[in-house]
């Protein structure tokens, strides 16, 4: 059992995925802070608040909401909430809709865990697929969580480097074994803007992704979640791509 879990997500606050998050680490944890976003802060990846002032409102007890992202509110948890009583682990979601590919590099549920790593903690970034928002199975998550956290924690892994866990949409006594793989491309094929106008005339945009299948690769975390497996990828600060990088050392002679 560890003394003290720091939660966080990018749904906000009052999300179902925070309750969630929240049962399963009172099966870990002595001690349980939850330090989230007031609002959706979905796609907001890594980013913190520099040109802005952050507000902390106290929703009850080691409960905090803030005017930010999941990156500032792992900041403001590590560095000043709990400055002199840290945490022994953070986890960031459980989010709504998985979080494979390159949208790791978008999710705010992955950025909150990356961020909580820069700042020492261990961190892992918690997902729950779904075919239906409107029928999201949260049970998956709700009862496989606690023993997927704890293989993790057994397991170990480097400095650097979250993990991020994506749960099948299945029912749990369903869902396949605890699967390593390796982050794909993804879904992502490109990004788009859409022009609409407001009731003034006036143009605004929305911004998003434009989505399809690409080749997903050998052990890809696509592949393992639509086989019904709990999946769980590492992902690290150092985004330094090692083919290209002895391509051009090559070509340029040091």
């Amino acid at each position: 059992m560890l003394d003290r879990i720091l939660l966080t997500n990018d749904d906000g606050i009052d999300a179902p995925g925070l309750g969630v998050l929240e049962a399963i680490a009172h099966e870990l944890a002595r001690e349980i802070w939850i330090v989230a976003p007031e609002h959706d802060q979905s796609g907001v990846s890594h980013a913190i608040s520099l040109h802005h002032p952050i507000r902390v409102t106290e929703r009850g007890p080691r409960r905090y909401a803030v005017t930010g992202t999941p990156g500032d509110c792992a900041v403001m948890a590590a560095c000043r909430l709990m400055a002199e009583t840290p945490p022994d682990l953070l986890l960031c979601g459980v989010n709504r809709g998985a979080n494979l590919g390159v949208e790791t590099v978008f999710s705010g549920t992955v950025g909150g865990a990356m961020t909580g790593v820069m700042l020492g903690i261990r961190s892992i970034a918690l997902s729950q697929a779904w075919s239906d928002r409107e029928q999201i199975r949260w049970d998956a998550a709700a009862t496989l969580g606690p023993g997927v956290v704890r293989r993790l924690l057994a397991a170990g892994w480097a400095e650097g480097t979250c993990l991020s866990v994506n749960f099948p949409d299945l029912p749990p006594e369903e869902a396949g074994p605890l699967t390593l793989a390796r982050q794909s491309f993804g879904l992502i094929q490109g990004i788009e803007v859409l022009p609409r106008t407001d009731p003034r005339g006036l143009t605004y945009y929305w911004v998003g992704f434009r989505r399809g299948r690409h080749e997903p690769g050998p052990e890809s975390d696509i592949d393992a979640l639509e086989a019904g497996n709990v999946v769980v990828t590492p992902l690290s600060c150092d985004r330094t791509d090692d083919a290209a990088y002895a391509r051009l050392r090559q070509a340029l002679g040091r």
